[in-house]
């Protein structure tokens, strides 16, 4: 588009050289050369940060793969930017639909419901969630559009059907610098406690993906446990049991 931009000024520009006035000679091609300076000055800045973003996510994403096992690194590396920097929602929604099917997960689109991304079914249970994907730059915040969507799917829900949300934050961040920033607000996990639903990462989610591919849990008792979960932030703390690779769920 800027290209094509750029032409039409410059045959601006000849035009009103050959067939404008002497005033209008020099002042038209003129605002047409500072023009087509400022739009390509804007097109390499553009072009730059697209190479910096490749550049950012060949390094992280090198660096995730050099630490997952075999069986991760034959995934699709698409999947992995996708849902660790997604560069828009329907992305992450494609991608975190991805790692549900893989794990074996029973997971289709909400089309029964107004307000929810995904409909995910544990196994051989009856118990269902309904998961709400969002993205945010920063920590989530209990103004996130998408929040307002999961609480209606809580009024909507069916039995035996819980809220999750599954959030992909700090998405420009290296996946070293996230653990030292918060992945939601205070107010929000208020309000999350308060209605009974349960919020995760996709970082998260990428590490129970990872763990389950390796053989090191049990992701459908992993969610079982998740489904019983009074609300707010879900994490999981590996035990020290050494004979038994299996994940609690800490005190709230």
């Amino acid at each position: 588009m800027l290209p094509l931009f750029q032409l039409l000024l410059a045959v601006l520009a000849t035009y009103s050289a050959i067939n404008f006035t002497e005033e209008a000679k020099l002042l038209v091609p003129l605002v047409c050369l500072l023009l087509m300076l400022f739009v390509s000055r804007i097109d390499k800045t553009k072009a730059d940060k697209k190479t910096q973003r490749e550049t950012f996510l060949k390094d992280e994403t090198d660096k995730v793969m050099n630490k997952e096992s075999a069986t991760i690194k034959d995934q699709n590396f698409f999947t992995i930017e996708s849902l660790l920097w997604p560069k828009n929602e329907l992305l992450l929604i494609d991608a975190v639909h991805s790692i549900f099917k893989d794990l074996g997960f029973k997971i289709s689109a909400g089309v029964d419901y107004h307000s929810v991304d995904r409909i995910v079914k544990i196994p051989n249970t009856e118990r269902s969630f309904g998961v709400e994907i969002l993205m945010s730059e920063g920590e989530t915040e209990k103004d996130h559009p998408k929040l307002h969507r999961a609480l209606e799917f809580e009024e909507e829900k069916r039995e035996k059907e819980k809220t999750l949300i599954i959030a992909g934050t700090h998405i420009h961040l290296p996946l070293s610098d996230r653990a030292e920033v918060k992945d939601i607000s205070g107010e929000m996990v208020d309000l999350l406690t308060r209605h009974n639903i349960s919020f995760m990462t996709t970082y998260h989610l990428y590490e129970l993906w990872q763990k389950t591919k390796g053989g090191e849990n049990d992701i459908f008792g992993v969610f079982q446990k998740l489904y019983a979960h009074s609300g707010g932030v879900f994490h999981l703390k590996e035990t020290e049991n050494p004979h038994a690779r299996s994940f609690e769920l800490p005190i709230q």
